[in-house]
């Protein structure tokens, strides 16, 4: 017998049981409570979707059952190209699996599950023909220049890092590229996803993905060598510059400065100088913070008066060179700009992992995050899967959030932003192009009649 024919003879564990132990704030048990109650099957069917609902003649009404979905289940056994027809098979089957994670995939040219059916016929058939540009930024990748957390830990101190790096993406996809639909997530532990869903988006090619996202490579940094970024050409690209005037800059100065201390000790300000292409000038700085290190200022004022010494020194009137006029920007840059993967946004068939899912390490949600108020957002304060099951027993058995008290509910501000301020408007817009696209459709027809 499979594992899935085991769990699916049992019967379904019931609220008051005996509670089980608990690892991580995560268990199976609990997951399966979870995925029984909780979990917005309806919303993300809509999602997805895109307007495809069948209640329109120009509808696609197999566009939801040619989306991928993979399941990492316990034990790291990992399903892919499961494929379902609607929302209620699709609800079943994570229930039946109560998977630890759900990835979601392209949408393909034939139904996934299906594809062996193609395989012989002598013609690519399966294929990608949409996915959401997606983005992934984790804050491990900038391990060199944090000093509070090192790995998948994260704290109050060094997850401004990742606000700064939604407001700098998002503010491009939004001003240069002309994407509305664009929704950010906390991927339950220690980062973000972004996923544009402007039907524009969606459509785009591997080659068009790839010259999107080489719009944003900066950093080109690994431990090897000093300088991390390229900034490319006398001035920065008006992209740069905005995103250094509007955010960088500022949060360089203030945020990053007062939680990191980036000069507070010969360790942290060595790394700094190296960024420096001019010896004399290196030599110069680091006398005079050697002289002051006993100094009875604290570690972030040591390390804010560094910095304006740095700066008055590199941007001197003596300095004709144009590697030390650009140095102050590179630094920023090198500290604060956003590290993408890059691979992660290139290819159409990268998976990526559903918002509202659970992270097994953590046991925190997968949530969404307001881009506009993505400053007050708190990945430490996320609602675990322990807590939420520990509010089920409490207040009911389903927690429903299109009540008036959902907004008092762990997880109902999270689905109810996700409905009013991402799906809603997507949705519109979304049946808005079909409607169109149906107009000219029958225009077309008329038209051929005519003759």
């Amino acid at each position: 017998m499979t594992r899935e024919e085991i769990e699916n003879n049992g019967e379904d564990m019931m609220i008051d049981d005996p509670k089980p132990k608990i690892e991580n704030d995560f268990n199976v048990h609990y997951l399966r409570i979870y995925y029984g109650n909780l979990f917005p099957y309806t919303d993300i069917h809509k999602w997805l979707s895109y307007g495809h609902d069948g209640k329109h003649p120009g509808c696609d009404e197999y566009y939801f059952g040619r989306r991928e979905f993979s399941f990492t289940l316990e034990n790291d056994v990992y399903l892919r190209y499961k494929s379902f027809k609607n929302a209620s098979v699709m609800e079943d089957a994570i229930k039946s699996n109560f998977p630890y994670k759900i990835d979601i995939g392209a949408v393909y040219s034939v139904d996934p599950d299906k594809r062996h059916a193609y395989a012989h016929s002598g013609t690519n058939l399966f294929t990608p023909v949409e996915r959401e540009l997606v983005f992934d930024i984790d804050i491990t990748d900038y391990d060199d220049v944090r000093y509070c957390c090192s790995g998948a830990d994260v704290c109050s101190k060094c997850w401004p890092l990742m606000t700064v790096a939604i407001k700098v993406i998002d503010t491009s996809l939004r001003e240069d590229f002309g994407f509305k639909h664009i929704l950010w997530v906390f991927s339950g532990r220690r980062g973000v996803h972004c996923w544009v869903c402007d039907a524009k988006a969606r459509r785009l090619t591997n080659e068009q993905r790839s010259a999107v996202a080489e719009y944003f490579r900066v950093y080109k940094g690994n431990e090897n060598n000093a300088k991390k970024v390229d900034l490319m050409g006398h001035s920065l690209h008006p992209f740069l510059a905005r995103s250094y005037v509007d955010f960088l800059k500022n949060f360089f100065e203030g945020e990053l400065q007062a939680n990191q201390s980036l000069f507070s000790s010969e360790e942290k300000y060595e790394k700094i100088l190296g960024m420096i292409t001019d010896e004399d000038i290196q030599a110069d700085l680091r006398g005079k913070w050697e002289n002051s290190a006993r100094s009875s200022l604290s570690e972030e004022a040591t390390s804010r008066l560094r910095w304006e010494q740095l700066k008055k020194r590199l941007q001197s009137k003596k300095n004709k060179a144009l590697s030390l006029r650009t140095c102050v920007e590179e630094i920023v840059f090198t500290f604060t700009y956003p590290r993408i993967d890059l691979e992660v946004s290139k290819q159409m068939n990268h998976l990526l992992k559903a918002p509202f899912c659970v992270h097994p390490k953590t046991g925190r949600v997968c949530v969404p995050i307001d881009p506009n108020n993505c400053d007050e957002f708190d990945p430490l304060a996320v609602p675990t899967l322990s807590q939420l099951i520990e509010e089920i027993n409490s207040g009911g058995l389903r927690m429903d959030v299109d009540d008036d008290d959902s907004d008092r509910s762990l997880l109902g501000k999270s689905i109810k932003f996700f409905r009013s301020s991402f799906l809603e408007p997507l949705l519109k817009s979304c049946k808005e192009e079909i409607e169109s696209s149906y107009k000219t459709k029958i225009a077309k027809t008329k038209d051929s009649f005519s003759w």
